[in-house]
């Protein structure tokens, strides 16, 4: 591994990508569990693929902001340790396959010179923070959300209260009330908004697409903008605290909502406010609204040679700004995939001949920013010499699709593969849809709707189906998904569930009855409305017939092969080792951790990793005692009735770890809760020892 020490300018990132090697090799000598071990490799982006030995690398781009020395980065680090190809995900971000676990940290130490991250673009954590693409030039926006969304990215990076929460936790920022970041289905989603000349947002919380989708309820109706980051913070203490861990299908947010109600979550929140790092939080947005110097841009002459392509790719692929006389050209990435030649050219071209940034979509596409109108037919010849004016950005010939089982561990059946299948039917067959914004087609490969299938207009989740004693890769057919806007949404339907080799068909029975059907000036979600689920139901319900079935349809979409059900388990089993002892070495160094924090004066962060460690070591000696240890909340109750007669702390287990939230973070406070808790270390620790002992 070549040395990459000296080159990291950041302290804090250099410990960071120099802990990520330590563990690694800790891990490959088997002194670390391989279920922490991934909870750490999972924290810095690094994420285990289908296939065997290799990795998949998740760059964290908040709301999808890239500059052309940031794309040239990221193209060099997928040249040098993967295999050229970039992938733009539904959250903004870029992934690249196939690296080896070695060679991550020094590729993220490459990453870092440009300013761009791998922590917490995976894992229990907050993740990526998505935000409108067209924040700070769309028209109807009442002001730009680019600096807040930054500035929530940037305050809960490293942050000690949400690094080992139960499960990930999603935030976005809608610039409009079109919601097109898509607010109801998030964790917590901040919409724009001016109230009495005041700047700020509705906040909604609680959403969440998957198996059990759920739309999310208002928090705050508004909220001036200085209160965004104490909000958030409240909420993820409470997560953090009374979310469940041991059962990972019910451990989003929006669970703890549903089973303890509104009303009472807000109310822990509300309790959690004597606690905070900060009660007021203004936010700066110095350069968010700097102007571009544009008068050295030159406007080279190009000739067009067929118009009316040129004209139709303007109507579908170019947006006018609210800045005068400047437009944003949208790039239709086919399943968000891009290649490193291409990536590097368009970095010099938005570089040299727009405002040096684009942005991702959440619809895994590119939006260039910033283009005199003037340059709009010298982009059109440029792009299509990268094979990147094909027409229909955003429009229902776009169609998002996850990676399915082409890499993913939890795929069950191709999303790539049928998604290239229905684009060709849409081209070739309704090409009047090439600029329809009504509908919308998502694909996910399996029940967690990373494709955002169940918020679809038209949504395919890939799944199998029995025909005999022989399986055969399938789609769930959806129907009736929404954005509504202002933070309200739909949950399409599950219609039916159809063999895979079908869903072309499915698209174009549901398609040509809409054009048959369908009453002028009638939206698609009327017209489903109007005619029923049962309605649909009956008219796919041909389609669903397994009796029927030949060869090809028991092989799936981009294969060759028989189809077979196998979801990946990922990295090989490590060596078996004291999972106890590992958690007992975790609160030390969270001790450590604390202690760091102290000298440096960030009083919060220290009571946090000390409230942290505490929890971590109770936790530990509950599961030697064979006691369940589903929440934060569960295991303060569970080790006050356990040992509370076993180890003394003079007060009851739960007013002493409990300080945390009914003192203020002063400088008093954090050290003496420090001091407490590591006597509650020692103590537990020599128990354990004594325990052990007895045992052998």
């Amino acid at each position: 591994m070549k040395s990459f020490r000296s080159e990291i300018e950041n302290p804090i990132v250099e410990r960071d990508i120099i802990d990520l090697e330590k563990k690694i090799q800790l891990f490959y000598e088997g002194k670390i569990d391989e279920e922490r071990f991934r909870s750490l490799r999972l924290a810095r982006g690094v994420y285990g693929q289908r296939q065997f030995g290799v990795q998949m690398i998740r760059i964290k781009l908040p709301y999808g902001k890239l500059s052309s020395e940031q794309l040239h980065r990221i193209a060099n680090v997928s040249d040098e340790y993967s295999r050229g190809r970039l992938h733009i995900t539904t959250r903004q971000d870029i992934q690249i396959h196939h690296v080896s676990l070695d060679r991550t940290p020094e590729l993220w130490a490459e990453l870092e010179k440009d300013a761009i991250t791998l922590r917490e673009a995976c894992g229990n954590a907050v993740r990526n923070v998505t935000a409108s693409e067209t924040a700070g030039i769309d028209k109807d926006e009442p002001f730009d959300v680019s600096p807040y969304a930054h500035a929530v990215f940037e305050f809960f990076l490293r942050n000690p209260i949400c690094q080992e929460l139960g499960r990930k936790f999603k935030i976005s920022f809608s610039g409009t009330d079109k919601d097109t970041a898509l607010s109801f289905m998030h964790d917590l989603g901040f919409i724009a908004k001016i109230k009495n000349g005041a700047i700020g947002f509705k906040i909604m919380i609680g959403g969440g697409l998957g198996s059990q989708a759920r739309l999310a309820d208002t928090l705050f109706d508004f909220v001036t903008v200085d209160q965004i980051i104490p909000i958030t913070e409240s909420v993820l203490r409470v997560f953090d605290r009374y979310g469940e861990r041991s059962k990972r299908a019910k451990a989003r947010l929006k669970f703890l909502i549903k089973d303890i109600g509104f009303d009472a979550f807000v109310k822990l929140v509300e309790e959690e406010q004597k606690a905070l790092s900060v009660t007021s939080y203004p936010i700066d947005t110095t350069g968010f609204d700097s102007e571009i110097d544009f008068s050295t841009i030159e406007i080279p002459s190009v000739n067009i040679k067929d118009t009316q392509a040129f004209e139709l790719w303007k109507s579908t692929n170019v947006i006018a700004q609210k800045q005068e006389g400047f437009s944003a050209i949208g790039i239709k990435v086919h399943l968000g995939d891009f290649y490193t030649d291409k990536a590097r050219i368009l970095a010099d071209l938005v570089k040299k001949y727009a405002g040096n940034e684009i942005r991702l979509s959440l619809r895994q596409n590119i939006l260039i920013r910033h283009v005199k109108n003037e340059l709009l037919p010298f982009f059109y010849v440029e792009l299509q010499k990268l094979g990147f004016v094909d027409t229909g950005y955003e429009s229902t010939l776009d169609i998002t699709s996850c990676p399915g089982t082409d890499t993913c561990n939890l795929g069950i059946a191709s999303s790539t593969g049928i998604s290239a299948a229905l684009e060709k039917v849409l081209r070739d067959e309704f090409p009047q849809y090439v600029n329809n914004k009504d509908i919308t087609i998502k694909i996910s490969g399996c029940m967690n709707s990373c494709g955002q299938h169940t918020m679809a207009h038209i949504g395919f989740q890939g799944m199998s189906i029995k025909s005999g004693k022989l399986v055969a890769p399938a789609l769930q057919v959806l129907l009736g998904g929404n954005v509504l806007g202002d933070g309200n949404g739909r949950i399409a339907d599950k219609v039916l569930k159809i063999p895979s080799k079908r869903g072309p068909q499915a698209l174009r029975e549901i398609l040509n009855d809409f054009e048959l059907n369908v009453v002028e000036g009638e939206s698609f979600i009327k017209y489903y409305d109007r005619l029923g689920e049962r309605y649909f139901y009956n008219l796919l319900k041909p389609l669903a017939d397994t009796t029927n079935l030949i060869q090809n349809d028991f092989i799936d979409w981009g294969s060759e092969h028989v189809y077979e059900k196998a979801v990946g388990v990922g990295e090989c089993a490590g060596v078996v080792i004291d999972l106890i002892a590992t958690l007992l070495f975790e609160s030390e160094e969270k001790l450590e951790n604390a202690s760091e924090s102290l000298k440096l004066n960030q009083f919060s962060d220290s009571i946090y990793y000390t409230y942290s460690s505490i929890v971590n070591t109770a936790k530990a000696l509950l599961i030697s005692e064979g006691k369940k240890t589903n929440t934060h909340a569960g295991i303060i109750s569970e080790f006050e009735e356990t040992f509370g007669s076993k180890i003394d702390l003079s007060v009851p287990f739960s007013e002493f770890i409990y300080q945390i939230k009914n003192n203020e973070p002063t400088q008093q406070f954090a050290e003496k809760y420090l001091n407490e808790a590591q006597l509650f270390y020692k103590k537990g620790n020599d128990y354990r020892t004594k325990t052990v002992s007895y045992e052998n």
